[in-house]
């Protein structure tokens, strides 16, 4: 039932897949094209093609993958010494849905002129962030994410869709649904292991034009491969998008007034292949340490998870986003959430369905934590690997870390008046690039421990948030929707 065509072809797992798989497969289906692709500085995936004239040169690309100018695709990268490698990682291995001529497409690692894995690398910084997190915790760190993003197309003025209230809708008051479930289906033959998807909240009209907010939801997974399906699906809902004529973008504020895009990441602690994030029916001390470890980091993990001036007017209260360092039940006014469990007991679809028999299924095993600050403008693997090196940070802490979980629980909306005195201690996220430049300059060193980030990774991200000169902006623009629209466009295609 595996809808990635490779995997069907073999009938293996894509992280059983091998050289001589990968050549089997070509040769068999007559592929004409490989494809490398990369994330590079800017979050977004570049591409190598190359043209197969023979077995022997598809060997040597596989086998030594090719060489590309790093000072061009990171700013911590030299001129003067910016050869590197890209390696194609054949688990990764896909179909090009977009591609004319019949081609294979992989994502690729960097390597140094020693044929090392660079440190540097986005993808490479998460894998050290999840071996670390293995070796100090003896669990995995899997995640997914909840990809937003809006479609734009000429308006119809047919069956208008009501204002800021698409959440679930369907057609013909939601445009775009086909549009949607096509994306799905090129995600899922890419590899990507989705949830679900549905219309979102945001749903206008402006200058002739209708916005609908979407979203893409993905089924938990090791991080790594978590990632790499993030940044697969925002080039394949681009890509679907400008096949179509319609505009996508994934910018974290769209307009004044209407709901931004958010990328929400879940995380889930497992060992031995066993959720880790529920005991005795009730939240682990294991997944409140964790929890406690995104308090300390919180306000460093905007530097890697908000990269551009407008994820900060997204990060105000009554739009759905967190603006305080706290966490909660079923919460959506704060910055960490414990989404509804299944851990009430019984079996619901027995109800529903009085024929069926108990499942017997561990529901324990879907429970997840969500972090509700990052946006489209992140670095997908740079945030993973940041609230990777959070939750270790938090469990390494052991009873310390209950406390501040203790302590940074709220039960309330935050956002209400009434509960003023409740929040008044919480801490408040960044309100800029600036500040959350100068938050990661106070906590680098937890993101250094164990080489996880490397200075240079550090300093890079530093220097860039910093570059906005955004320290003040927020408060000076925010009620000049004009200047708002401006800088909207400046960051509309964002990561």
């Amino acid at each position: 039932m595996n809808p990635n065509r490779i995997v069907s072809f073999l009938q293996k797992r894509p992280s059983d897949f091998t050289k001589k798989d990968i050549i089997e497969f070509i040769k068999t289906e007559r592929i004409q094209m490989v494809n490398f692709m990369y994330p590079a500085g800017d979050g977004r995936l570049k591409t190598l093609n190359f043209v197969i004239s023979d077995e022997e040169y598809l060997n040597t690309i596989l086998s030594c993958g090719e060489r590309v100018d790093g000072s061009s695709l990171f700013k911590f990268i030299e001129a003067s010494s910016s050869d590197l490698y890209v390696i194609p990682r054949f688990s990764t291995a896909f179909i090009d849905p977009f591609a004319e001529i019949p081609t294979v497409t992989m994502l690729c690692s960097f390597f140094n002129k020693d044929g090392e894995p660079l440190e540097s690398a986005p993808d490479q910084t998460l894998r050290k962030a999840c071996k670390s997190f293995k070796e100090k915790t003896g669990c995995e760190f899997m995640a997914m994410g909840e990809l937003e993003y809006y479609v734009i197309a000429e308006d119809e003025k047919l069956f208008p869709a009501t204002d800021q209230r698409g959440y679930h809708e369907s057609g013909p008051f939601a445009k775009f649904n086909q549009f949607r479930t096509q994306c799905m289906h090129y995600i899922a033959q890419a590899g990507g292991q989705i949830k679900y998807g549905h219309s979102e909240v945001g749903n206008f009209t402006l200058n002739g034009k209708i916005y609908e907010q979407n979203e893409i939801e993905f089924l938990p997974t090791n991080a790594e491969d978590a990632a790499d399906q993030l940044t697969l699906a925002k080039w394949i809902i681009r890509n679907l998008g400008h096949k179509l004529g319609y505009d996508v973008t994934f910018a974290p504020k769209i307009t004044s007034g209407k709901a931004g895009s958010g990328l929400h990441i879940h995380m889930k602690i497992s060992k031995d292949g066993k959720s880790q994030m529920i005991e005795n029916g009730v939240l682990s001390p294991t997944a409140r340490k964790a929890i406690a470890g995104m308090m300390v980091l919180a306000p460093s993990i905007t530097a890697f998870g908000n990269k551009v001036p407008t994820s900060y007017f997204r990060l105000v209260p009554h739009q759905e986003a967190p603006t305080n360092v706290c966490w909660g039940d079923r919460n959506r006014s704060v910055l960490v959430r414990v989404p509804l469990g299944w851990t009430a007991g019984g079996d619901m679809s027995c109800i529903a369905n009085p024929l069926e028999k108990p499942s017997g299924i561990d529901t324990t095993q879907k429970q997840t934590v969500e972090m509700r600050s990052p946006d489209g403008s992140a670095d997908v693997y740079q945030l993973i690997a940041a609230l990777c090196v959070a939750c270790r940070i938090g469990i390494e802490m052991g009873d310390e870390a209950l406390k501040i979980a203790e302590e940074k629980y709220v039960n309330v909306n935050i956002h209400d008046a009434e509960h003023a005195d409740k929040v008044a201690h919480l801490e408040q996220l960044p309100d800029s690039c600036q500040a959350s430049a100068d938050c990661l300059a106070k906590q680098r060193e937890y993101y250094e421990r164990e080489g996880v980030f490397s200075p240079n990774m550090i300093d890079g991200i530093i220097s860039q948030l910093k570059s906005y000169r955004d320290g003040s902006l927020r408060r000076e623009i925010e009620n000049r929707p004009q200047e708002m629209l401006q800088m909207v466009k400046r960051y509309f295609h964002c990561g």
